[in-house]
């Protein structure tokens, strides 16, 4: 939710499906913010003293909801067809969805899935289209994957003027698409966009470029990085190092979080996370890699995209709010803090992310996978990755952290911890003291492993060498040190290479 001028995440295609008739539908429209639910909807942080009371459903449903506007695909320079922008400036502006009348045919089921993926692409906010050779410095510096056909899928161009095009940012699909190595576009899976590369042109050297005073640069992104992960009911605030740096340094922590995971808003680039894959978040029992939040029916996943787009800021965290009110007298154009989406657009967004579905997996079960799973029953792998969701939907504490008493009857909670790093889930704004058991499923096209993605790959996950001092992640790497043992999860690091194998072999068909 980090969208500034020239600090830019772009959108992407939905790519197309076919779609089968369905017979008509008229569903009731679930209420998102409904204060008793709200009020039981997250697991309390590790220090519960933080944990936060958000804003009252009178002043949620006053806030103004967003207009959708048509959106274009954005290409890679050089990529695009001739007479591309010209013809776009000359384009009318077309308000898809909206609360005066405007929206989508939503009369099947298919249309509800149709109308979703326009939310999941929809920008929360933009900034104009740089000139050409702008956009050619912009895209060598941050190196996007571009897909097969030429499109950078993590950004829209919208028309909300005649004759101003502009890019959008801040939707959905900006975390949660991924491009592959051929090409290929994944809706709703783990993202690979390089947000802190982004950042660090953007926020930092661009604009120490501009006003040529490195100072007044640092002291304008101290309230930004504030308002992103302060957590100052904790004494002494962790990240209260990351809001005294000097710009070097910010610039070394950001650079050192490769794509696949991201620092996202309520955690900390000294600790980021791994960005999740929505494919299959209909069975997830908990959502964040902190379980912070309960996934108990549709709604609950509406009113996880309500806060994270934009309602979590506005929390009361023993007197800490992240953003100042914003003022909704502005349009929710120009203040994406101002505007929020209809309940029906998060139902459609939510029946759209229920509906995803892997692709075909290139990986088959052969003899090699088949010894692989063998191993994964010998091992009693499934007592925390059970199949067929291969998860046991449970909360397991991370280390150090006491689970208070009654939790257990009111959470899904194991009763050891795999002893990995506990910073995220104590040090943070998503701090729950627990980390949720991942699902295998889909892991042969993710990345970066651990809640933090230090593993760059399954076979650097299973590498006993990770738990030596003198390690070197080949994902995440705290900026100030040259190695790095990567701790906890140790299951698997003692197999032989034959079964080691067979059991990536086996993952990897899942």
């Amino acid at each position: 939710m980090r969208f500034q001028k020239w600090h830019i995440v772009l959108l992407m295609i939905p790519a197309g499906r076919a779609q089968v008739s369905s017979p008509a539908v008229h569903p009731v429209i679930p209420r998102a913010w409904d204060d008793k639910e709200i009020a039981s909807l997250q697991v309390p942080l590790a220090n519960p003293l933080g944990s936060p009371k958000h804003v009252s459903a009178d002043y949620y449903y006053g806030i103004p909801a967003r207009p959708i506007y048509k959106s274009y695909p954005l290409y890679a320079p050089g990529r695009e067809p001739a007479g591309y922008i010209e013809r776009l400036q000359r384009e009318d502006p077309v308000v898809l969805w909206d609360d005066h009348g405007h929206a989508p045919p939503l009369a099947t089921d298919a249309d509800w899935l149709k109308a979703g993926a326009i939310v999941f692409s929809a920008p929360l906010g933009y900034v104009p289209l740089p000139p050409a050779d702008l956009l050619k410095t912009i895209v060598e510096a941050v190196r996007p994957p571009v897909a097969a056909d030429g499109t950078l899928p993590f950004f829209r161009l919208v028309v909300r003027q005649k004759g101003q095009v502009e890019i959008g940012g801040d939707a959905c699909a900006v975390c949660h698409t991924r491009v592959m190595a051929d090409g290929r576009v994944l809706q709703g899976a783990q993202g690979n966009f390089p947000f802190d590369r982004q950042f660090v042109f953007f926020r930092i050297r661009a604009a120490v470029a501009a006003v040529k005073n490195p100072a007044a640069v640092e002291r304008g992104l101290r309230p930004f990085l504030r308002m992103h992960f302060a957590a100052p009911w904790m004494k002494p605030d962790p990240q209260e190092r990351l809001f005294q740096m000097p710009l070097d340094e910010l610039i070394s922590v950001y650079e050192a979080i490769p794509p696949g995971i991201n620092d996202r808003h309520g955690t900390s680039p000294l600790y980021p996370v791994q960005v999740p894959d929505l494919i299959g978040v209909k069975d997830q029992r908990y959502l964040d890699r902190t379980g912070l939040q309960q996934h108990r029916s549709i709604e609950d996943l509406m009113r996880y995209a309500a806060l994270n787009q934009g309602a979590d800021y506005l929390a009361n965290h023993a007197g800490f709010i992240p953003r100042e009110v914003p003022d909704f007298r502005a349009s929710p154009n120009s203040d994406p803090a101002a505007g929020r989406y209809s309940d029906a657009q998060l139902f459609a967004l939510a029946k759209f992310l229920y509906s995803l579905q892997p692709p075909q997996n290139p990986n088959h079960l052969d003899a090699i996978a088949l010894r692989g799973r063998e191993v994964f029953d010998r091992e009693r792998c499934a007592s925390c990755h059970t199949p067929p969701l291969y998860t046991n939907n449970k909360l397991t504490p991370a280390p150090g952290f006491k689970v208070p008493p009654g939790a257990s009857k009111q959470f899904d909670i194991m009763d050891v911890s795999v002893g990995t790093d506990p910073a995220l889930a104590t040090k943070t704004r998503r701090g729950t003291g627990y980390y949720k058991v991942p699902s295998l499923k889909g892991v042969w096209y993710r990345s970066m492993f651990g809640h933090s993605g230090w593993c760059a790959t399954l076979e650097d996950w299973f590498d006993p060498r990770r738990l030596r001092d003198d390690y070197i992640p080949t994902g995440f790497k705290p900026h100030d040190a040259a190695t790095y043992a990567v701790k906890g999860h140790p299951f698997g690091l003692s197999l032989s290479l034959n079964d080691k194998n067979a059991l990536i072999a086996f993952l990897k068909t899942l």
